[in-house]
């Protein structure tokens, strides 16, 4: 089934509303095939009958489930390397002179749209392997905050089950030995310490972060913005400056900047790999 352009503005805007994503013009075949099982599971005539069904609420759990199917689920272990390279070798011993200093007592991470876990639990894996190597951060000082719109992915990242494929992409052979668990030839579970580091919840990017915690010391937020306007992402920029503690430290993707749409970061660079700290 086709959808037509006005159909596709209606839906495109009312995803937009819902949590942020735009969709270019060129996109009309994703919403055909993201939401074609849609269409015949609801016996909808046609994108128009589909829209009206979502946006009268008739369903309860339909609009969580269109926004669910139209957000990207691209993740992967220790995805580009650099983020954590960072995070061992610059933001944890800074975060470690801060506490010998005094300064710090907790370390505050934020792992937004961290889509089926692997992210988040990448970074308990760097904070667990750091804390080992020292005795100033204890694992119980540091807080992980995942969050994500999806509820079936936020499922699935609790559960903390992976297969083969998904192992295969960024774990090496002596982590895959240390933290996981082989349940079946195709399935390994992530050990209780490192899923006891890291806390999921439901959170949509259009509201303020200020309701998960006063303050992050650390933000990741990698390939979430690329899918957002110009105008979101400001705003988004915008909100994450004041949720991050002075001079906190903020990661996005490799392909993302800030350049042209905050001033509130200041741009670092460590070993090939790119990151951000508040101005303030």
């Amino acid at each position: 089934m086709k959808i037509t352009n006005t159909e596709f503005q209606l839906l495109r805007d009312y995803i937009e509303e819902q949590c942020g994503i735009c969709l270019n013009k060129d996109k009309a075949y994703l919403l055909e095939n993201r939401l074609a099982s849609f269409i015949e599971s609801y016996k909808c005539r046609d994108f128009s009958e589909f829209y009206y069904l979502v946006k009268g609420n008739e369903h309860g759990d339909l609009k969580d489930k269109l926004i669910d199917a139209m957000t990207t689920n691209e993740t992967l272990w220790f995805r580009d390397i650099h983020p954590y390279s960072i995070l061992k070798e610059k933001v944890l011993p800074s975060f470690a002179q801060a506490i010998k200093d005094g300064k710090k007592d907790k370390i505050r991470i934020w792992s937004a749209a961290s889509s089926t876990g692997q992210e988040p639990y990448s970074i308990a894996i760097t904070v667990r392997d750091f804390c080992m190597g020292q005795n100033i951060i204890k694992k119980n000082m540091v807080q992980i905050t995942a969050t994500d719109i999806s509820d079936s992915c936020l499922e699935k990242a609790k559960r903390g089950e992976y297969d083969s494929v998904a192992m295969s992409r960024g774990v090496s052979a002596e982590q895959l030995n240390r933290y996981f668990v082989k349940n079946s030839i195709n399935s390994y579970t992530l050990n209780q310490e490192i899923k006891d580091m890291v806390k999921f919840q439901k959170f949509n990017l259009q509201d303020n972060p200020i309701v998960l915690e006063p303050h992050f010391d650390l933000v990741f937020m990698r390939y979430v913005a690329i899918y957002f306007s110009d105008e979101f992402k400001k705003g988004l920029y915008s909100k994450l400056a004041r949720v991050l503690s002075p001079k906190g430290f903020l990661v996005i993707g490799a392909v993302e900047t800030v350049r042209g749409v905050s001033e509130d970061f200041e741009l670092l660079t460590h070993a090939g790999g790119l990151y951000y700290q508040c101005k303030r």
